[in-house]
């Protein structure tokens, strides 16, 4: 049986990362990814509906140790995929993929030191042995969107896609359009499609809240063009890094007046509009998301009357388009289910040590990445209210010191074990409905540090950069020349 001293999981943007960190602060470390899919990319090789692209800065998507030199600060889907691809060609991690394998089943031994994992390849069942598994396979589910039972969807006579399926045969010109959704998916569809289509509609439930930004960072390609380009892009990534931590924190402190700036940016951008009905939500400023719209792309679709928004709930699918509860029909010819993602923790592994299944929603979540009572695993999960590879970076930095820690005391294992009470949180404090949905089969998060999980990108760095590994961490099981000395 193949053995490895770290087995990563996912070939993403935080598989990449792993492997970049392993190689520069393990070099003396072996390791392989294994990936479910025949490509690398994750979410950026997965989708493909027109427009696709990045809901964060790629000043901060792009990794600490790989600068972002495209002039467009929001990037397209293609363009992110290049970007990773040449990172893993660049550094030789493309060469520690093995595509094609779904990993099912991960057993810890504690006699052993060791997991072995079981996965699904390309010819058929594969089992691996590993001394660390880093779990990086993203969080939802790549084999099915969130797609609800729509009462007559059968007698609907057009065509039904969920953007995480896009076919490539579909021809949606001079079509009517209905987008059923207000997320990060549908307002990058609609001004997307617009211009081929008769007319577009994105049809919500409710409203989020949209903010209209620049695809191009005019300060950060104005410093590539004076300084080297890290030193650029470490400037650009600070300066972004800080203002969406004040930003996020201002929003907490006085929702009131950010929800009354926001929405007043979108007045400027739709004079006349009906703002109240189509744009103002329900909640407070980042309870969920914001949606970024380059350069103000969805509302000035709006304005050329390509784009309209309905709000409203829908009574039941009709052949020629969805009738509305308010009685209202919207003509559709093609409708497009952006009705959001199916969550998916370490996707849906069957882990166990020492043969006892263990059940992670009945785990406490570690420093973000780790679970209490589970030996030599670690996962990569992003931030909810700012870019995922701040938080993947540091997770693998900090993967790589405990890595090195249990080398350097001669231990095989390392245990996040709580020493009091920590209370009882959900794991993630987000009412987007993607996160409700799901919150029950995800572990939960402490009331106190370090099992406290921080959406704070400088609590993090702290934390985790410089902060120390032996907080509420067990490290036991010597090495087996290390224990005979010791006797």
């Amino acid at each position: 049986m193949e053995h490895v001293d770290v087995l990563v999981v996912g070939a993403g943007i935080s598989g990449i990362g792993a492997g970049y960190y392993l190689q520069t602060m393990c070099p003396d470390r072996s390791y392989a990814i294994l990936e479910g899919r025949g490509q690398l990319g994750g979410t950026w090789d997965l989708f493909r509906y027109p427009g696709i692209r990045s809901d964060s800065d790629m000043y901060t998507l792009g990794y600490a140790f790989r600068p972002w030199t495209e002039p467009k600060a929001i990037a397209d889907g293609p363009n992110i995929l290049s970007y990773l691809q040449r990172t893993a060609a660049d550094y030789g991690i493309d060469k520690r993929i093995r595509y094609n394998h779904h990993v099912k089943r991960a057993n810890w031994s504690t006699d052993e030191a060791r997991w072995t994992v079981e996965a699904d390849g390309p010819d058929g069942p594969v089992a691996m042995t590993c001394n660390f598994l880093f779990m990086c396979s993203g969080y939802y589910n790549y084999a099915k969107g969130h797609a609800p039972d729509f009462a007559g969807a059968a007698d609907f006579k057009g065509r039904i896609v969920h953007p995480q399926f896009w076919p490539e045969d579909l021809d949606y010109t001079g079509k009517n359009v209905v987008v059923i959704g207000s997320g990060a998916t549908a307002v990058t569809l609609v001004p997307a499609m617009a211009p081929k289509t008769k007319h577009i509609t994105m049809l919500q439930r409710s409203p989020t809240y949209i903010v209209a930004r620049p695809a191009e960072d005019a300060l950060a390609n104005w410093l590539r063009a004076k300084l080297p380009a890290k030193a650029a892009y470490g400037i650009t990534r600070w300066r972004n890094v800080l203002f969406g931590m004040y930003f996020f924190r201002r929003a907490r402190k006085a929702p009131a007046k950010v929800k009354d700036y926001l929405l007043n940016l979108v007045r400027e951008e739709l004079p006349g509009a009906d703002i109240e009905t189509h744009f103002t939500p329900r909640y407070n400023p980042w309870d969920q998301r914001l949606c970024l719209v380059p350069d103000g792309d969805l509302f000035a679709s709006i304005r050329a009357g390509q784009a309209d928004v309905v709000t409203d709930t829908i009574d039941r699918f009709v052949p020629d388009g969805i009738k509305l509860a308010s009685g209202k029909t919207l003509p559709a010819d093609v409708i497009v289910t952006a009705t959001g993602l199916e969550l998916q923790l370490l996707s849906d592994v069957q882990f166990s040590v020492d043969g006892a299944t263990k059940d992670l929603s009945q785990t406490i979540n570690y420093k973000g990445m780790m679970y209490s009572g589970i030996p030599n695993m670690a996962s990569s999960f992003g931030y909810t209210n700012a870019s995922w590879t701040l938080k993947a970076d540091l997770t693998c930095a900090y993967v790589c010191r405990l890595l090195n820690t249990m080398r350097k005391r001669g231990l095989r294992q390392a245990t996040p074990t709580p020493t009091s009470a920590v209370g009882e949180e959900p794991f993630l404090d987000f009412t987007s409905g993607y996160v409700t949905r799901a919150m029950d089969k995800f572990p939960k998060q402490g009331a106190r540090k370090p099992w406290k999980v921080h959406q704070n990108y400088a609590l993090d760095l702290m934390a985790l950069k410089f902060g120390s590994v032996d907080d509420e961490m067990v490290f036991s099981n010597p090495e087996p020349v290390r224990a005979k000395e010791a006797a």
